[in-house]
């Protein structure tokens, strides 16, 4: 059985603060955003233990063209995003979230 992919509140505030920000510099570029959050979103639907670990269990996904990374964890029924975090965060920000 393929896991289900539940995103946290937390993750979904962090999706929405990116997106505002994007679209506050230009106009559609909120939307591009949410197409490549989107877009990893549905590969590690696909296929979620193919990202690396990088702390504890905690894999990361990275977007296209946008700094941004989804942080998520994998168990038997679920995989759970905690977070999307620009590459420049430190990870004491999201990695608590588990």
């Amino acid at each position: 059985m393929t896991p289900r992919l539940f995103l946290r509140a937390a993750a979904k505030a962090d999706l929405r603060e990116a997106f505002e920000w994007y679209e506050a510099r230009s106009t559609g570029l909120g939307f591009e955003f949410l197409r490549a959050a989107r877009a990893a979103l549905a590969l590690i639907e696909r296929s979620p233990t193919q990202f690396a670990v990088v702390l504890d269990d905690i894999r990361r996904a990275h977007l296209l063209r946008f700094p941004y990374a989804l942080y998520y964890v994998v168990d038997e029924e679920r995989v759970i995003v905690i977070a999307c975090a620009h590459g420049r965060q430190h990870p004491r920000r999201w990695s608590s979230r588990r």
